[in-house]
């Protein structure tokens, strides 16, 4: 099983991105909590890994942060939660928010993530709350997601974060309206309007 890669970082486009390893590239998808920090592109980057193989394809999942690893490979465990819709979760909210969302039972923050329904979202709470009972203990870190790195150009950042959030789950039109509530004067980066537009869901 592949679970470490280091390499160059030679394409993003969330949760897409190409690492190259001595002449080889791997398609490794991230959640967007991996993707906000990675370095810029043409640099080394180093992820954990997660490698699933299905019957028509074999993906390979990265990581920054072993929490999210962690967590990633709980949740495939859960009935109805495939590494998709894992990867969805872990885009919505790191494994910190996750972890305090199911000690609150905080129904309503996971229902606000694409391709998780009440059911799902009940079914969520009921089996990571055991596995998850000691995860703020075992683990550092407050929750907050780090900056942005690398910059896509200015003129297609709208467009680039719409269709991260489509590629996660969200409608055409879902995404255009997270992305226009969120996109102000202040607003950075496509990776700024899509951190925004996320945290933006899971206050609500």
């Amino acid at each position: 099983m592949i679970g470490r890669i280091r390499g160059t970082l030679v394409y993003k486009q969330p949760p897409d991105i190409l690492v190259e390893v001595g002449g080889v590239g791997y398609d490794i998808q991230v959640p967007m909590s991996t993707l906000f920090q990675l370095p810029a592109l043409g640099t080394e980057v180093t992820l954990l890994t997660q490698f699933v193989v299905r019957e028509d394809a074999q993906l390979l999942y990265g990581f920054i942060d072993e929490r999210d690893r962690a967590l990633f490979r709980q949740l495939v465990k859960v009935s109805g939660v495939g590494p998709k819709l894992a990867l969805t979760i872990l885009s919505g909210m790191d494994s910190t928010q996750f972890a305090r969302s199911v000690q609150r039972d905080d129904l309503s923050a996971l229902v606000a993530l694409p391709g998780v329904g009440k059911k799902t979202a009940e079914r969520l709470l009921v089996e990571m709350r055991d596995k998850l009972k000691d995860w703020l203990g075992q683990w550092s870190g407050d929750g907050e997601l780090p900056a942005a790195a690398g910059q896509p150009p200015a003129g297609t950042r709208v467009a680039d974060a719409e269709g991260a959030l489509i590629a996660l789950g969200y409608k055409p039109a879902e995404a255009s309206r997270m992305v226009a509530a969120v996109n102000d004067a202040s607003a950075g980066d496509s990776e700024d309007l899509i951190r925004r537009a996320l945290k933006a869901v899971v206050s609500r």
